[in-house]
């Protein structure tokens, strides 16, 4: 199957023309101009059709005279322009075409239709399966509404000749029912929705960068999307950073965007930029090093989280950094506390985050007593396990650490001690990591890029 994507952006379009924000100016400026989101497979099926649509496939050099079969997830008017229904009868009233889709959709599409024209209304809800001139089309439930829950729908479509495809937008965090539905359907390709970027608090109707790759991690986990889907990112809007920017942060989660009018391949062996299997993240205090390396594992379903930072009795504001730690992690996380980092790492089998080393080695300095006349030696030998472990460990690793380096020196020469040696575990851990990146004020910057 070959799909064209007439557009990938929000209603609004990116950027949005009133707009005056960063995200819209720079968008402007380089030329990146995203319509509604549609899509046309094999050019016969249309997914969505909003005003955009007909005039941007007239754009990707595409016609939409062969569509036989239209498919509509729902009525906002983004994804429905019922005045395509009649532009098309003044050309194409001897060529049948089915219009699928909620019936609250369809109700808005017949006074676009004449009494005579070839039109076919096929009302749906989830749960359902249709054939459309070979291609297997499964019905499946959105979380999103219109006028009423259940008036929005996501497409499963398989191709006669093969390749599959899931057309996810728009949609909040899947469904249980949607989730169930797609076990273990090893998509060639998803296309799924990403609307508020960085916005968490405009409603759960759509995604954000938070429950984007925690949609993904519910996918992997269901056998849906696997190491060769590939993820497009779609319905994009200005909340979302430049799109340098946004595909540097859908990139470890194994997604992309693309330009408007891209042919996507549906079957073809999948080219995937490689992805850094060691990644060391360094920053000063509050810098964001934890939320960072948080979200470069945040689409995968399962993790293991070693916090090394343990427990201080009596301490309430420590206590409450840490409630804060965990309640921000992924439910199908696993949460390690200790300071016992390479015996985990030679152990587990799924992805780590090791947060911090810092914490790391303070704890590891009072085990071995080396402030009372202990065995600094133990010391040594411990950073050289940790490295030995982290070179074997079997998943992708990331390490977050302190940037002690840049501060003032400490007053003490047990603080001085304790700066020099961090400064030598986290070089050595570097000179292990495919991937570097200092945290500055909440921005990454890569020091070492795979």
């Amino acid at each position: 199957m070959e799909v064209v994507l007439l557009g990938t952006g929000s209603a609004d379009g990116w950027p949005n023309p009133f707009c005056v924000c960063a995200s819209c100016r720079i968008a402007a400026e380089r030329g990146e101009i995203r319509g509604q989101t549609a899509a046309l497979i094999d050019d016969a099926i249309l997914l969505d059709c909003g005003p955009d649509v007909p005039r941007a496939a007239v754009r990707a050099g595409r016609s939409l005279a062969g569509v036989r079969h239209l498919l509509l997830t729902h009525a906002h008017p983004d994804h429905l322009n019922p005045a395509a229904l009649l532009f098309r009868s003044w050309v194409r009233r001897d060529r049948p075409l089915d219009v699928v889709g909620p019936a609250d959709a369809l109700d808005l599409c017949r006074d676009w239709v004449g009494p005579d024209d070839p039109v076919r209304f096929v009302p749906v809800v989830p749960g359902e399966r249709i054939v459309l001139n070979g291609y297997e089309v499964r019905v499946l439930e959105a979380a999103h509404r219109v006028f009423r829950d259940g008036d929005s729908v996501l497409y499963d479509v398989a191709g006669p000749e093969g390749g599959r495809l899931l057309w996810a937008t728009d949609t909040g965090p899947l469904p249980s029912s949607t989730l169930g539905a797609v076990h273990d359907a090893r998509y060639d390709a998803v296309f799924l929705e990403e609307t508020f970027g960085t916005r968490s608090d405009l409603g759960a109707g759509h995604h954000d960068l938070t429950t984007f790759p925690r949609t993904l991690a519910a996918l992997r986990e269901a056998g849906a999307v696997t190491a060769t889907t590939d993820v497009v990112a779609v319905h994009l809007s200005h909340y979302n950073p430049p799109t340098s920017e946004l595909s540097e942060h859908l990139a470890p989660w194994g997604a992309r965007v693309v330009d408007d009018g891209t042919a996507v391949q549906i079957g073809e062996p999948l080219v995937r930029s490689g992805q850094a299997s060691r990644t060391l993240v360094l920053g000063g205090a509050r810098a964001g090093k934890s939320t960072y390396a948080e979200a470069l594992l945040a689409a995968e379903p399962r993790v293991t989280y070693l916090a090394t930072g343990g427990v201080r009795e009596g301490d309430r504001e420590w206590a409450e950094r840490v409630a804060l730690h965990r309640a921000r992690r992924p439910s199908g996380w696993t949460t390690v506390e200790t300071s016992e980092v390479a015996a985990v790492l030679r152990d587990v089998r799924e992805p780590v985050l090791l947060d911090c080393l810092g914490t790391w080695l303070t704890a590891r300095l009072d085990h071995h007593g080396v402030w009372t006349g202990g065995d600094w030696a133990a010391v040594d030998a411990d950073v050289t396990d940790l490295l030995g472990a982290l070179r074997r460990a079997a998943g992708p690793v990331v390490a977050v650490s302190n940037e002690v380096g840049s501060g003032v020196v400490p007053p003490t020469p047990a603080g001085r001690r304790f700066r020099d040696l961090l400064g030598r575990v986290n070089s050595a851990v570097a000179a292990e990591s495919e991937a570097v990146v200092l945290m500055v004020a909440g921005v990454a910057t890569p020091l070492r890029s795979f």
